[in-house]
């Protein structure tokens, strides 16, 4: 990760909107998760199949400490086998990627081809294009949330000519 990086991390976590950084991310993970446990699964939450294999029983909550602080993951559970997400394991790497995408998509839009890069760098292979575009909207959605919304408070500013 480039200093630029760390310094916009940095910048949001000083401006009180790091709590933005971590929602994205707490979201980004979440839908990661779903879309790999329903390719294991092999079918949709609430969804009859004749390929399916086992089915939901719940969450468990589990903390995830990042430099954009606690995200508050809530990890599927399956009836027959288990799950356990497999950028839990490869976190450091993983959460560089997460980290560069939403940077990478609050300064220039959302790039289909970054988010799958990331669902693969977290290990999830296999995501369908469909969920990688449905997390690119979400994610975009988000940002622009972020970008639009009212600025309160001074803010001082030095005017150069």
């Amino acid at each position: 990760m480039t200093d630029d990086s760390m310094a916009l991390v940095d910048l949001l976590q000083k401006a009180g909107d790091g709590d933005f950084l971590r929602s994205v991310a707490e979201t980004v993970l979440q839908m990661l998760m779903e879309a790999d446990v329903e390719g294991q699964i092999g079918a949709g939450r609430h969804e009859r199949s004749a390929e399916r294999l086992t089915h939901r029983n719940g969450y468990r909550d589990r903390a995830l400490d990042t430099r954009l602080g606690t995200l508050n993951l809530r990890i599927p559970k399956l009836r027959q086998g288990s799950y356990f997400p497999p950028f839990l394991e490869a976190r450091k790497t993983s959460e560089k990627a997460l980290v560069a995408v939403i940077q990478e998509a609050w300064i220039g839009g959302v790039s289909t081809r970054r988010v799958d890069e990331l669902a693969q760098a977290m290990g999830l292979s296999g995501i369908s294009k469909s969920t990688v575009s449905k997390l690119c909207r979400d994610i975009d959605e988000r940002v622009q949330a972020f970008l639009g919304r009212p600025l309160t408070g001074d803010w001082p500013y030095l005017w150069l000519d």
